[in-house]
């Protein structure tokens, strides 16, 4: 195939989705990891006196068109996937990692990069630049510039395995997930759902071209299925089935996956000179250690523990006289919170949706950032898009200037992994004296709309969407010279503050008043709905706690140690929620080989960093109270100081240029409710 038949292979701004053909991606990759190739082979063997310029600068600029069309790749791979996008991804992983360590292990290069790290003191450089060369620096240190020949030989077995592994485990939860089917034909089944998830079944079951209503293992199937059926029965077998992805005796099982993964990255971290995988990791985060990440979770336990207990001896309590339920399960925990929710809080989803249509939050959460930031959403029809479902937008400053493309997806289909995220098809950047703005996307799995309703959020997807919109605007927002450090490219306790801290305003009347209106009435939000959001706010926040705390321990259980006497992935587990856990165990069931953040994200040792970065949000937003929620000036310095800065600087420096201080830790637990009243 010649290049000009190859879209990939011609430079492009905007990803060119409809002219791009699966039979693109390979020759592309192949070829633009060849011109790679040559411009590192240029700068490690340049004549001339190793500089900046010449050596930090010309890596971190080179192979641009290769990174925007991996960037499309893999994206496609999440979102709108097929078998013959994964055989590629197979294919290519490897020659990436290849190419990876072809570049870390190469001695000319890390000769020259070295040469410029050990003059640093006398260079003249912005705390960017000095940011980018210990970067570049870590960068071969920390993957085997300094091994000799054999181990880095070792390594590259090592890498290019794992990047086989992960896709295959992140593939075959997309198999299990997209398998499961369960049909009901009896509407009997189905007391206790909501209208609106029973259409969605009907519509599901129709499509599919069978009678009756269809769930199946995607969130918005799922979720309203064990918050709201009555069946128990049916609660229990949906359960397992969805705790059963990835440990069934099938060619899906993750149980050797897991066990590999998290062996060979303990082998990897030790040829580096690293005591566990979590050392290696959180040499690069703000915790800095697996001594300090277990101490965060542990004190985090201790202080949730006691609220927790109670809040589940009320649920069991609560189960108990309602339906006589002698011993909660997995499967009720869910239903029963949302009915006691109910009942103390006279409040529940189906009273909340109708305010939240899925076009008016997002109006809501653009409204929020032209009140914060000065941005505005202009939607627009003209650019590509890899699904119709997906909403393209370019976003204007106060001075109406382009800040950058924005893509919303939002709907679940068979090729698009569960959960939700924000991604990006294209790096900001500042190259030859041109700011080249990003391209963002936000992907998420919401309800689809139905034949009569539209699509309505529960108020956890509201705030889903707000979280990955705050990611989005970190993404957008970037203002640094080199892409590497744009954006979200910050440490991973870090990168959940702009997200996290967004979330803060559906709590707010002042910003829901912006767009939770009535779908068919246009009334605004009742106050009384608001105060009842507010005051359920902290429901169960002692077992939600509790619950994210579990699954850093579990991480850390896999990256903080030596696996490898583990030899059972189930037993290892229930061991490590013995002091979390208050149901029973599941014994079909298994979290680590479903557990894609941390096999298959990058959330390996960084879990902690959602409790980590609420400490931060709810520090910063303590401070958005003080000047006012939409206080422009408190929005701008958050956007000056931290959105746009991304990675230039250590982050705690610029969390305290913008808050005049480091976080203070009572502000979340003051926010969770989890202080004990005088």
């Amino acid at each position: 195939m010649s290049q000009t038949d190859n879209p990939l292979l011609k430079p492009f701004d905007l990803a060119p989705f409809s002219k791009v053909k699966n039979k693109h991606f390979l020759p592309a990759f192949i070829q633009l990891i060849a011109e790679a190739r040559t411009e590192i082979e240029a700068i490690a063997n340049n004549s001339e006196t190793p500089t900046f310029e010449n050596t930090i600068e010309a890596m971190e600029f080179s192979g641009n068109q290769l990174d925007r069309v991996s960037s499309l790749f893999f994206n496609l791979n999440s979102a709108e996937t097929n078998d013959e996008i994964q055989q590629i991804a197979q294919e290519v992983s490897p020659l990436l990692t290849e190419f990876g360590n072809d570049v870390t292990l190469n001695p000319a290069l890390f000769k020259r990069v070295k040469a410029v790290y050990e003059t640093k003191d006398s260079l003249e450089l912005s705390p960017e630049q000095i940011t980018l060369l210990d970067n570049s620096y870590k960068g071969f240190s920390r993957n085997g510039a300094n091994l000799n020949d054999s181990d880095k030989e070792k390594l590259r077995e090592i890498d290019n395995k794992l990047s086989k592994i992960k896709l295959t485990y992140g593939e075959n939860i997309l198999a299990e997930t997209n398998g499961y089917e369960l049909y009901l034909q009896n509407e009997e089944d189905l007391a206790g759902l909501p209208d609106g998830t029973k259409e969605a079944a009907a519509q599901a079951a129709k499509a599919k071209g069978e009678e009756g209503w269809l769930f199946t293992l995607h969130y918005p199937s799922y979720g309203p299925f064990m918050k709201y059926a009555d069946n128990r029965e049916l609660r229990q077998k949906l359960s397992v089935a969805y705790g059963l992805r990835g440990f069934q005796e099938n060619e899906y099982n993750n149980e050797n996956n897991v066990l590999e993964i998290a062996n060979l990255r303990h082998q990897r971290a030790n040829l580096l000179g690293y005591d566990t995988h979590a050392n290696f990791v959180l040499e690069e985060r703000m915790a800095m250690s697996p001594t300090k990440v277990n101490s965060f979770l542990n004190e985090m336990l201790e202080k949730a523990k006691p609220f927790a207990q109670k809040e589940f001896d009320t649920l069991a309590e609560f189960a108990k006289e309602l339906d006589g339920i002698e011993e909660l399960q997995k499967w009720d925990s869910s239903y029963y919170a949302e009915k006691l929710r109910k009942k103390l809080f006279n409040l529940d989803d189906e009273k909340l949706k109708p305010y939240f249509k899925l076009e008016n939050v997002i109006e809501g959460a653009f409204a929020v950032a032209n009140k914060l930031f000065g941005l505005t959403f202009s939607k627009v029809t003209d650019i590509d898009k890899y699904h119709s479902e997906v909403e393209t937008y370019e976003v204007y400053d106060a001075k109406n200037e382009l800040v950058s493309i924005f893509y919303g997806d939002y709907f679940p289909r068979p090729g698009k992994r569960n959960g939700a995220w924000m991604t990006s098809f294209k790096s900001q950047q500042i190259n030859n004296d041109k700011n080249e703005r990003p391209h963002i996307s936000n992907v998420c799995n919401f309800t689809k709309p139905t034949a009569t309703k539209p699509s309505l959020l529960t108020f956890d997807e509201v705030t889903t969407l707000f979280h990955e919109f705050g990611h989005g605007l970190h993404g957008m927002l970037a203002n640094t010279t080199y892409p590497s450090l744009s954006g979200t490219s910050v440490f991973w306790d870090f990168v959940e503050l702009p997200s996290q801290v967004l979330e803060n305003w559906c709590y707010e009347k002042e910003c829901l008043d912006l767009f939770a209106k009535h779908y068919e009435t246009g009334e605004t939000i009742p106050m009384e709905y608001v105060e009842k959001i507010k005051e359920s706010s902290t429901f169960m926040e002692g077992l939600a706690t509790l619950r994210q705390v579990s699954f850093g321990l579990l991480d850390m259980s896999w990256h903080g140690q030596n696996p490898e006497g583990i030899k059972d992935v189930k037993f290892h587990e229930r061991k490590t929620f013995d002091k979390t856990a208050f149901t029973p165990d599941v014994a079909e069931n298994c979290m680590s080989v479903a557990f894609s953040h941390i096999f298959n994200g990058g959330y390996s040792s960084g879990y902690y960093s959602y409790k980590w970065a609420e400490v931060l949000d709810a520090d910063a937003f303590a401070f958005f109270k003080e000047k006012g929620i939409f206080d422009r000036e408190t929005g701008m310095s958050f956007a000056t100081s931290i959105l746009s800065k991304g990675g230039t600087e250590h982050p705690m420096k610029l969390y305290k240029r913008f808050r005049g201080q480091e976080p203070n830790p009572d502000a979340l637990l003051e926010r969770a409710g989890l202080v004990e009243s005088n």
